[in-house]
């Protein structure tokens, strides 16, 4: 017998004779030795890659975590402008892989296109924190260095998003395929770790750092742009050691041509002799080959700092689940595959968004209720030095409210008053010592209202004065004072311009301030200068202090909070954050890899990028709901886990006819194939040989 002879197996397969040339799909580019780390089985190249990234996630969440306080506190944005221009820079982001992803596999290649579009990301940084110095004047200069700055960030950010994750992906060899799907799970490790630490850091340096006697919005973005310099340097100090496939031909364009072909193909062959194609792109098998075939595959949190959780979260995940869940799935005989992996992390994030609504719908519960039409709210606050009786009287001379309020009394609560109409005048009768005093006020719906009564002389006499609402605190601290003083007060707070109070029971504007104790609270007048203690003000509260000189101490500030602090702990996150976290890590891990993993060679950084470009849609979806849908904001948490279980179940019914790909399955299909051509068709035989 021959020990040579050739044991052969054949496979016939349809393809077409091109009549145009199709690139090369071949992805044998010029191998060299890789050092490796300690001994195994991981390329050194890495280590930059992944430095890469950490440093770039820093920069872009860093960032990120301080934009829409930007837009709000130093822009003066309102709420809307802030959240749409917010929603539309994070789908920009993720669109732009997709023209990082065609520079990359049809021009430069992956790494010129990482380094030359770093270079944009970090130009980007620099004219961002230029849009913060208060140096260069005018509003309409800083929003235009605004808006060009976070472009060039889009641009850069995403255009390299694809290329990094899949240039990771070309460092390892197809044996060590084991080896490069850890390097997905430490690569969004590293994502992760950037995240965290700077969503907790840029709060700080916006917060506890003054600059030009503001928060310091320029620190909190000229910080991220230097770790994006930092990351472009790690980068290319790593160029030596790399492996770089060189660009493919333009592969977008080949696909777009493909289904375009298809198309057209079944249109003009509609009659029943042509035979049945299984799918309905093999129409176009007349011109393109399968590698184009669709089937391939204990401290206080800052308000913008309770983002933290997220990446927290994976960092500790993703070694539990890959060094322990999996392996104990694997123990128990379950064969765990990537999409069922997947398909868990969507119920898990369904059931995230599930608890989130929950959580929702109690804290509405907790919070004050706002005035509906033809009501009001109405609390009294007695300034006076005895009890007063106060009575409420209607059109009729009915009695709507009656109370003896005691001198300095904080009120528990508001009353409300209903309204015949959208405005009318409400009628007070005040009871004090034996002097009855009538008096009127003008009121309209929907508002807080604070009846103020004062000493004048022997008598008494009152104002009306209309309260903030309470959805306008929107986190943060808010208060105003009275001055019972016979003379102006300024009040410094922070570094803000001093709050200006008038004499004789003047009510000062609202101002907001960060949580905090204020123990000293630098006062002055036209003749002395003294000191409140305000104590702790705390997040989400609204609070009135009235100042008075009632003892021989001097000047002091009593203090009412009129809109209470939300006494819901914050800990009723964690479970909608650890359910929604865990989630993350089972769909996007595993996704990042699968979607690696059955790509073919030339379309590596393609489908990277229409991997993110989902992002891109998503951001889309939840732009469109949050503006045009009116839905309250429990609902719209029900709306999305409705949609994710929907989502969920249809991604399960493709994945159980999906017939993943093993590793060589595209590279090799070209190595094995010797065309035979008979008529206007090609009969491949695929020959295996062995010794």
């Amino acid at each position: 017998m021959n020990p040579f002879q050739k044991n052969e197996s054949k496979e016939t397969l349809f393809l077409p004779v091109s009549t145009e040339e199709v690139p090369p799909q071949s992805s044998n580019f010029p191998k060299k030795p890789s050092p490796k780390i300690c001994g195994s089985n991981y390329p050194l190249s890495i280590v930059f890659i992944v430095v890469n990234e950490f440093c770039e996630r820093f920069s872009y969440y860093g960032m990120k975590a301080v934009l829409t306080l930007y837009f709000l506190y130093y822009l003066n944005w309102s709420e809307d402008s802030s959240a749409s221009v917010y929603h539309a820079f994070s789908s920009l982001c993720y669109f732009t892989p997709i023209l990082g992803a065609a520079i990359a596999d049809s021009w430069l290649g992956k790494f010129k296109t990482i380094i030359y579009l770093s270079l944009v990301y970090v130009l980007g940084h620099v004219i961002k924190s230029m849009s913060a110095l208060p140096i260069l004047a005018g509003q309409n200069l800083h929003i235009v260095l605004s808006m060009v700055g976070l472009s060039l960030i889009a641009l850069g950010t995403g255009g390299i998003k694809p290329c990094v994750a899949a240039f990771g992906g070309d460092q390892f060899e197809e044996k060590h395929a084991e080896e490069r799907t850890r390097y997905f799970s430490v690569f969004y490790l590293s994502i992760n770790a950037g995240s965290l630490i700077s969503t907790f850091v840029t709060p700080m340096l916006r917060g506890d750092v003054q600059c030009f006697g503001k928060d310091c919005y320029a620190l909190a973005f000229g910080v991220p742009g230097v770790l994006m310099l930092i990351a472009l340097v790690v980068f290319a100090m790593g160029s030596k050691l790399y492996r770089k496939p060189p660009p493919e031909g333009n592969i977008l364009n080949q696909v777009v041509k493909c289904i375009w072909f298809a198309i057209s193909s079944r249109f003009k062959n509609r009659s029943g002799d042509n035979p049945k194609r299984e799918h309905w792109l093999d129409w176009a098998a007349e011109k393109y080959p399968k590698s184009l075939n669709a089937n391939s595959g204990f401290f206080v949190l800052q308000p913008d700092q309770i983002q933290v959780l997220s990446p927290f979260l994976i960092v500790i995940f993703i070694p539990l689940f890959d060094l322990v869940i999996y392996r104990l799935v694997s123990k128990c005989g379950i064969n765990f595959t990537s999409l069922r992996k997947m398909t868990v992390g969507m119920i898990l994030a369904c059931l995230g968004f599930a608890v989130a609504a929950a959580v929702e719908i109690k804290i509405n519960e907790m919070a004050t209720r706002q005035p509906n039409s033809q009501e009001i709210f109405l609390q009294v606050l007695n300034l006076a030095d005895d009890e007063v009786k106060v009575t409420v009287l209607g059109d009729e001379n009915n009695t709507l409210l009656a109370e003896s309020i005691k001198s300095f009394q904080n009120m528990p609560h508001y009353s409300k008053l209903h309204l015949k109409t959208k405005s009318q005048n409400f009628h007070f009768q005040l009871k004090y010592h034996n002097v009855s005093v009538y008096t009127e006020h003008p009121v309209e719906e929907k508002m807080w209202y604070t009846l103020i009564i004062r000493e004048d002389g022997e008598s008494i006499s009152s104002m009306m004065v209309k309260d903030e609402e309470n959805k306008t605190t929107n986190g943060k601290t808010a208060m105003r004072f009275v001055n019972t003083l016979h003379e102006e007060v300024s009040v410094s707070l922070g570094t803000d311009a001093s709050l200006i109070v008038a004499e004789d029971y003047g009510v000062s504007a609202y101002r907001t301030v960060q949580r905090g104790e204020y123990p000293v609270v630098h006062c002055r007048t036209k003749n002395e200068d003294f000191s409140l203690n305000l104590g702790l003000l705390d997040f989400g509260t609204a609070y009135l202090f009235v100042i008075t000189n009632r003892t021989n101490q001097g000047p002091q500030a009593w203090k009412m909070e009129y809109i209470p602090a939300n006494k819901m702990s914050i800990a009723w996150q964690l479970p909608q954050y650890a359910l929604v976290t865990a989630g993350e890590v089972m769909f996007s891990v595993t996704g990042l890899e699968f979607s690696y993993s059955q790509a073919p060679s030339s379309m590596k950084s393609v489908v990277q990028a229409a991997w993110l470009l989902t992002i891109a849609f998503g951001n889309i979806i939840v732009l469109i709901v949050a503006q045009f849908s009116g839905l309250a904001q429990w609902a719209e948490f029900i709306f999305f886990s409705c949609l994710m279980l929907v989502v969920c179940l249809i991604f399960s019914i493709m994945g159980y006819y999906y017939v993943p790909l093993k590793p060589g399955d595209v590279q090799g299909s070209a190595d094995k194939q010797t065309p035979q051509i008979q008529g206007n068709m090609i009969n491949l035989e695929t020959k295996k040989t062995r010794l």
